[in-house]
């Protein structure tokens, strides 16, 4: 899981310079760059998380969890 709290934090410093750059008023299209680029981000770690999880409960058969996980994903 260091990798994923490490995603988060780079995650973390891409929005801290994006409300930096809103406050300066920056260009648009490059707050809207580093929007995509800090969701992108977020998304693939999301993924990864995502896969850890249903493998896990698919390895152990945990049919429950594995519900769980897919009712989560269907409210997006």
């Amino acid at each position: 899981m260091k990798d994923v709290i490490m995603r988060l934090k780079r995650v973390a410093g891409q929005i801290e310079g994006l409300t930096r750059m809103i406050e300066r008023e920056e260009e648009c299209s490059q707050i809207i760059t580093q929007f995509q680029a800090a969701k992108a981000a977020l998304d693939n770690t999301f993924s990864l998380v995502l896969h850890r999880n249903l493998k896990g409960c698919m390895s152990q058969g945990d049919s429950e969890s594995v519900e769980k996980i897919l009712k989560l994903i269907s409210k997006q």
